[in-house]
């Protein structure tokens, strides 16, 4: 049973506030956010002029302090010293929850470190937005901001495709045009939604085969959140009789990895399946 507090109180406790503004619509920010800004000695605003449209919205006109991740270092011994003196600070960002690929982590560690009181006000946030209505089931794993360069690509890559889960990057539109080779090469036996506008005018959500995506081209502007699916099982053979026969008569003079090229080779098969069969061949004699 889930119970629920009413946070109708006169009084904010001392400590520092993470607080979720909304990611495009001015509308979804929760009563408590209001609340807590409101109540704040100052807030903490990744950037002042973007944060005072939402706060005069509000009516909200407490003392702002720029806290951008080119300043958040030399900020750090001020804030804490406000803590330290019992004052309200709220942190906020542009857009979303702070600390969710935009800067916080830093104060949010050392307040931490400096056993002051922390309060989490959720709120939006792209990323669960943008799966809440991908239709993909299950878990997912949160990336974050695509790799940027090759070898990161790569690796990073590599390493997520054998997650059978969901997994959510933020993206450029500037960039994904050269990075959907990449998406192809590691994620082709999934599917893809493309989120741009969450909860604006023009929130679109394009889906798509990632096997497909070479035929997309995206020509608007801004950051997109891609959701892609986990493994699916649509167009993939699994191992037949012959398949294993196969492998039984290559398993005595080849690699893994080999057996696994030569098996997939002419057909789509799970790598996946493949490796397993073989480890269990291995484990047998």
């Amino acid at each position: 049973m889930i119970s629920f507090t009413d946070f109708n109180q006169n009084k904010l406790e001392n400590g520092l506030y993470v607080v979720s503004t909304p990611i495009g619509n001015l509308l979804d920010i929760s009563l408590r956010a209001i609340e807590v800004l409101n109540k704040s000695d100052c807030i903490l605003c990744e950037d002042t002029r973007v944060s005072k449209k939402l706060l005069e919205k509000y009516k909200i006109r407490n003392k702002l302090i720029s806290n951008h991740k080119f300043n958040e270092k030399k900020n750090l011994n001020t804030i804490i010293d406000l803590l330290k003196s019992g004052k309200i600070v709220s942190l906020i960002t542009d857009a979303g929850t702070p600390c969710i690929s935009d800067p916080g982590s830093i104060l949010v560690n050392e307040v931490i470190n400096e056993k002051i009181k922390i309060f989490s006000i959720p709120g939006a946030c792209s990323a669960t937005a943008a799966f809440s209505v991908s239709g993909f089931e299950g878990k997912y794993f949160f990336y974050g901001f695509f790799p940027e360069k090759k070898k990161e690509i790569e690796s990073e890559l590599k390493l997520l495709s054998k997650l059978n889960v969901s997994i959510i990057f933020f993206i450029s539109s500037k960039k994904f045009q050269k990075k959907k080779l990449f998406i192809k090469k590691y994620f082709n036996n999934r599917d893809l939604v493309i989120c741009r506008e969450i909860t604006k005018l023009y929130e679109e959500h394009i889906r798509i085969e990632v096997s497909n995506i070479d035929n997309l081209e995206i020509n608007f502007k801004g950051e997109i959140t891609l959701v892609i699916s986990p493994i699916t099982t649509k167009n993939i053979n699994f191992l037949d009789d012959d398949d294993k026969k196969k492998i039984k008569k290559l398993i005595k003079k080849s690699s893994i990895k080999d057996i696994i090229n030569t098996i997939s080779k002419n057909k789509k098969i799970s790598k996946k399946e493949i490796y397993d069969f073989c480890l269990k061949l291995k484990n047998e004699t």
